[in-house]
């Protein structure tokens, strides 16, 4: 009987033991398919173009979060040496106290030209009368993780801490590969919606009689390619548009806007131009507004960039795959013609 109670103990251990498992490895396998669903998901053109905006955002926090700690005195120390030079200019007034015209701009030269050159080397040093929090706003956050991981670089805004630069290297790292992957995803999805939108406009102005043939039946159409040409007139109406734009709001001369719309797309990303940059003239809210506007706009265009490429890359790959049909055919048509003139040749000496 003791034996039977023991077996029968053991075995509803085993079964709870297994029962107990069971959930565990349910819970491991339920992970794992929802982790395998997440990549998948990333892996498509929606998942990396939401995969991209996020990590912009985690990237935008971060920098605020890094930068904002620093204790910057350059601004407090531009402003004892401003009221310095303003005591040393009543002095230099109170101690001539004459009607020297002469002497008095020479001395008053001499202490402007001193204090020119402290605030030229406070600029370099990075003085712009802002505070820390002033100058990483989110949308300059946005446009700052933009500029790394799109490699334009625009430079109106550096990390000064060690951290942040830090920071800066780490996240380009993994913000370029992922730059590329949306690179190529979008490009896709961009142009396989062109496509469709030029073949349904090529159906429309098509003479459908020109497929008739003189039976009755229906030559088969052609694979339609997108043109170069529309390519090119997206692009150019896209920065059309980009200049009209930043020309109204930063004032900015047309050719000035055109060219940082050019250098922002091409990845040059010259720094000099950059939206919203002039806070002397602007409020903290239309700063913002301008920088966030940016970031869609470079976005968005990287996108074009990226569909123009698959497009012309295609009619490319058309236009060489014709090309090298027609040199086969002229080849076999030289080929042809010389065996006929060489068959002549031989015929004619058998004859004579």
């Amino acid at each position: 009987m003791s034996l039977r109670r023991s077996k029968s103990l053991t075995r509803s251990q085993g079964s709870l033991a297994s029962s107990s498992i069971r959930p565990r490895h349910d819970a491991r396998r339920q992970v794992k398919d929802c982790c395998r669903k997440f990549v998948a998901f990333m892996c498509t053109q929606v998942g990396v173009g939401a995969l991209i905006v996020a990590y912009s955002i985690i990237g935008a926090f971060c920098f605020i979060s890094v930068e904002t700690q620093v204790n910057n005195t350059t601004t407090d120390d531009v402003a004892i040496l401003r009221r310095s030079y303003a005591l040393e200019l009543w002095e230099k007034t109170e101690h001539l106290n004459m009607f020297n015209k002469t002497e008095w701009m020479f001395e008053m030269d001499d202490v402007l030209k001193s204090f020119q050159d402290e605030v030229s080397s406070a600029i370099k040093n990075g003085f712009d009368a802002r505070t820390p929090e002033e100058i990483w706003s989110f949308p300059a956050a946005l446009m700052y993780c933009l500029s790394i991981f799109t490699m334009i670089g625009y430079g109106n805004i550096v990390p000064k801490t060690q951290w942040g630069k830090g920071l800066t290297v780490i996240y380009a790292t993994f913000g370029i590969p992922l730059y590329i992957l949306y690179f190529l995803n979008i490009g896709k999805i961009l142009a396989k919606t062109f496509k469709i939108l030029y073949r349904c406009i090529h159906e429309c102005t098509h003479d459908k009689t020109e497929d008739i043939l003189e039976q009755g039946g229906y030559i088969p159409q052609k694979k339609v390619i997108v043109p170069s040409t529309a390519c090119l007139w997206v692009i150019s109406f896209y920065i059309f548009t980009g200049t009209i734009m930043f020309a109204n709001w930063e004032r900015w001369s047309y050719l000035d806007s055109v060219y940082f719309c050019v250098t922002s797309l091409c990845k040059i990303g010259m720094g000099d131009f950059v939206p919203g940059a002039n806070f002397y003239n602007d409020s903290i809210t239309s700063q913002q507004t301008k920088l966030a506007i940016n970031f869609v706009y470079v976005l968005l265009g990287m996108g074009l960039v990226a569909m123009c490429y698959n497009l012309m890359r295609e009619e490319v790959k058309v236009k060489l795959k014709e090309m090298k049909e027609d040199l086969k055919l002229c080849l076999e048509d030289l080929r042809n013609r010389f065996t006929g003139i060489c068959g002549s040749e031989d015929y004619e000496e058998e004859e004579w």
